[in-house]
């Protein structure tokens, strides 16, 4: 039997609000929010210190309501030049320890430390880069431990700010089997909903039953969902990852040629879907859309539409596909269709501008920053995971019984 893996799940704590702090320390201790417009009373909040917090402002949060919540907030622009420079030195700070670090967005990532570190000897690495992290980037953060990524990013939300965590195998069925099924990475309102039907109301629940019948239930997502629930991630953490993707899109190429209004509209709303997927997998949004059609002479035909804010919804790029389509198709007959959405960006860094009106919908489809840790990948587009929310948090033990527990314990009990 080889090594259990140990990994690292780094979670910077209210980045931007961090960064500005830690550039003016004038802004320590105090309420502040980071806004896209701060002036504008329609406005969003992209994220907010916990000073803030404390006093009932939230991510998402209107500028009027927040203003209204604490009225000495300190409003600020978003300075995403900078945020980037401190990402950067944020990672450089990990990989001084592995080349295993795996950026999963501007502020969090993973590192396998398995062949650097022994047993307790991880919360002693996992101290020493949370104390580097503050005292030469001063900026706070967070650390969960665990032998795969689900369980590390589980345990890194259960203590904030500057917690570290371990959460081993044997304590899922303890830590969080009595959860609700929405409390866990990966599972989203609209999934809970689905997962209801069928009477599973817990993620323990969802560990009762059988990995056939959810294979049957809801496919292959079905099965992630009933590994997790069991504590089970084979996912190795890949330094090659990236996630500041140019473009995401998809394209197919028909068996018959496509000459009808209808057959083209379907082909959109299959692209469409999948393009959506992508972009969900990698919390990310455009703000360019192409359109590629060819036909079954060969001829391309490429047209775009760019927008002020990114799209990433099902719903807006079948829209805007379709636009395109209905006004630059000339009824040729078509073997080919592609979808693109280029000019992307993560979705924390460049949060779109909602208004009075639409930021009550916005904020459960599209909730910014640490709020959105994991969307869903399959069911529905409001389906946004959220971290989970724990009342005891498990505690650190002696070397001897980290070492049994956490290195040697492979099964499920």
């Amino acid at each position: 039997m080889g090594k259990a893996k140990i990994i690292f799940h780094i979670d910077m704590n209210c980045f931007y609000a961090s960064v500005e702090q830690s550039l003016d320390p004038t802004l320590k201790g105090k309420p502040i929010a980071i806004a896209g417009n701060p002036n504008e009373r329609r406005g969003i909040l992209i994220t907010c210190s916990y000073e803030a917090r404390a006093k009932g402002v939230y991510t998402t949060m209107p500028v009027w309501e927040a203003r209204k919540k604490c009225p000495d907030l300190i409003l600020l622009p978003p300075n995403f030049e900078n945020y980037r420079a401190a990402s950067k030195s944020m990672f450089e700070v990990l990989r001084s320890y592995t080349h295993l670090v795996e950026p999963v967005s501007i502020d969090e990532g993973y590192l396998d430390v398995t062949d650097i570190v022994e047993g307790a000897d991880a919360i002693q690495l996992a101290e020493a880069i949370q104390r580097r992290l503050l005292q030469e980037l001063d900026l706070p953060s967070s650390i969960g431990i665990a032998p795969n990524k689900f369980l590390a990013k589980t345990a890194s939300d259960m203590k904030k700010p500057m917690g570290i965590t371990i959460l081993r195998k044997r304590q899922v069925q303890e830590v969080l089997w009595p959860l609700p099924t929405k409390e866990m990475h990966g599972i989203g309102e609209s999934t809970a909903k689905k997962l209801q039907t069928k009477g599973i109301e817990t993620i323990g629940d969802l560990a009762k039953q059988s990995q056939r019948d959810m294979q049957r239930f809801m496919g292959k997502n079905g099965v992630r969902i009933w590994e997790k629930a069991h504590g089970i991630d084979q996912r190795a953490v890949d330094p090659d990852s990236i996630y500041d993707t140019k473009s995401v899109g998809n394209s197919t190429t028909s068996p018959v040629d496509l000459v009808e209004m209808h057959e083209l509209l379907e082909t959109i709303q299959k692209l469409s879907e999948k393009v959506a997927a992508r972009l969900r997998s990698k919390n990310l949004a455009g703000t360019t859309l192409q359109l590629q059609m060819r036909t079954s002479d060969w001829k391309n035909i490429t047209r775009s539409i760019s927008f002020k804010n990114g799209i990433h919804l099902k719903e807006d790029i079948e829209r805007e596909a379709m636009k395109l389509a209905k006004k630059h198709w000339k009824y040729e007959p078509l073997r080919l269709m592609g979808i693109t959405v280029s000019h992307v960006y993560n979705l924390r860094e460049e949060p779109e501008q909602l208004s009075i009106f639409n930021y009550e919908q916005h904020a459960k489809e599209e909730p910014m920053l640490k709020l959105v840790e994991e969307i869903k990948k399959k069911f529905g587009e409001k389906s946004i995971q959220k971290g989970i929310k724990l009342k005891q948090k498990p505690s650190f033990e002696s070397k001897t019984s980290f070492s049994k527990d956490f290195l040697d314990d492979h099964d499920i009990h």
